[in-house]
């Protein structure tokens, strides 16, 4: 039973010490914020001017498409940083299927930048 207890003790350790630390961080706030609202401190500060229309107004679709293009791009970063690191390992089929992962990508890009997904006007 000793062995157990010294075993799990560090991590006991760890979980009470990032208790105690999320704990304060959460109270913090409350206790050292300045609670004396000013016209300044209650302007709009996001976007710069005062919002003009309802929140649940219709949007603009180019939004959806940059976002979901951003996505995209972002997946494919997140699959070229595993392949980098392994690319040793991989051989010649692993490149040659990344080569073709990166065409498709690369085929799909044209293809918006053509239609004018890209283009703000």
């Amino acid at each position: 039973m000793p062995s157990l207890i010294s075993d799990y003790l560090p991590l006991v350790i760890f979980v009470v010490l990032g208790g105690l630390i999320s704990t304060a961080l959460l109270i913090a706030p409350f206790v050292v914020a300045y609670k004396s609202p000013d016209p300044e401190k209650l302007s709009a500060y996001e976007c710069g001017f005062n919002p003009f229309d309802d929140a649940r107004m219709k949007f603009d679709i180019r939004f959806y498409l940059v976002s979901l293009l951003f996505i995209i791009f972002d997946l494919e970063v997140a699959f070229l940083f595993p392949w980098a690191a392994a690319f040793h390992d991989i051989g010649a089929y692993g490149f040659w299927s990344m080569i073709v992962f990166l065409a498709v990508l690369t085929i799909g890009f044209v293809y918006e930048w053509k239609k004018g997904a890209l283009e703000w006007d």
